[in-house]
């Protein structure tokens, strides 16, 4: 048994992780995903949902929050994680995949009270992220799904077991999103966009994101009542249709707005980790756009030196040409099957 450990603040690293406990699953080995913020009092949860809206609709409020975040570790009561403990003591995890740096402090408490534990902390982004930060005394064997100071991608989870789709096969379509919150500027360059003669695929986190009526634009919305700490699946979509209401799927085997991703000549969005692994296994290049801290300014760095993607700006200079995207498409294709995959290393150690 293989406990993934995740937080649903930052969908970024809590797909990854359910899309790991899947690969595990597919190969034979028992895999659960814990989310740190089932521990959390309604309270809490209920300003997270707040937070979650309020970063959504103004990203500059977003950038102020992260600055000053805390680890939630410290309003998990102790019952929870006396009933956590108890559980993990009854099914005796064998190894912990730690994919957000808060579970660190408590998989350390576990292990006190139980001997050593296998920890295998696992980085989606290609520095330490800020759940990460003072982290570095806490035991636990490091990967990096990228690695900005050495320019490589030294493991990966595969996303799908399909290959990318061709480019002669990709309609002349991007896809425009701001992460698991939905956070970021994508939102602001749709018209510009549609007038260099693409058509686009916008994820909307409410349905008040649907702010333009053209057919070239369409919106595929986040269910609003879907929370990691409260179900178990992938973030159910659905199209946004002005006369009916959105029918939501919910994904078999990964993330539904990964069938988006496949399809599409580019995604257009800030770089989180969990949007350079859908790049990497989709040979979709990346249009960057404004970084949510500096741990995503150096994923846009990686990207860009790897050739697998480029900046809005740069790529606005140049007049929006498709072929600058053909090229990044190229530069990504095998890239993903070159890596070491996370789920065989797992299983080669067991």
């Amino acid at each position: 048994m293989i406990e993934v450990l995740t937080s649903g603040v930052a969908l970024g690293v809590h797909v990854p992780g359910l899309l790991l406990a899947d690969r595990l699953r597919e190969r034979g080995m028992p895999a659960r995903v814990t989310v740190l913020e089932r521990l959390l009092p309604p309270a809490k949860l209920a300003t997270t949902r707040a937070m979650k809206v309020a970063f959504h609709r103004d990203f500059r409020v977003a950038l102020t929050g992260q600055r000053i975040a805390t680890n939630p570790f410290d309003a998990v009561p102790d019952d929870r994680l006396d009933e956590l403990f108890a559980d993990w003591s009854t099914r005796r995890p064998r190894r912990f995949v730690v994919f957000s740096g808060y579970w660190l402090p408590i998989v350390a408490r576990y292990a006190d009270g139980c001997g050593d534990v296998d920890v295998i902390v696992c980085h989606v982004d290609s520095v330490a992220s800020p759940s990460f930060r003072d982290t570095t005394t806490y035991a636990g064997t490091r990967v990096w799904l990228a690695d900005a100071d050495r320019g490589t991608i030294p493991t990966t989870i595969p996303v799908s077991h399909a290959p990318p789709v061709p480019w002669p096969e990709r309609d002349r379509t991007l896809l425009l999103h701001g992460g698991g919150w939905g956070m970021g500027t994508y939102r602001e360059h749709l018209a510009e966009l549609v007038g260099a003669g693409y058509s686009l695929d916008v994820v909307a986190h409410e349905p008040a994101d649907a702010t333009v009526d053209d057919p070239a634009v369409r919106y595929h919305l986040v269910d609003p009542d879907w929370h990691p700490w409260a179900d178990d699946g992938y973030p159910p979509l659905g199209r946004l249709r002005p006369d009916n209401p959105p029918v939501f799927v919910r994904g078999t085997g990964h993330h539904p707005s990964f069938d988006l991703t496949r399809t599409s000549m580019a995604v257009v969005s800030k770089p989180g980790g969990g949007t350079l692994l859908d790049s990497l296994w989709s040979a979709t290049p990346l249009v960057l756009l404004k970084p949510f801290g500096d741990h995503e300014r150096r994923n846009s760095e990686l990207w860009q030196r790897l050739g697998f993607g480029i900046t809005f700006e740069d790529w606005r200079d140049r007049g929006f040409p498709a072929d600058a995207l053909a090229r990044a498409h190229t530069a990504l294709s095998g890239a993903a099957r070159r890596a070491p995959d996370l789920t065989e290393l797992l299983l080669a150690s067991r």
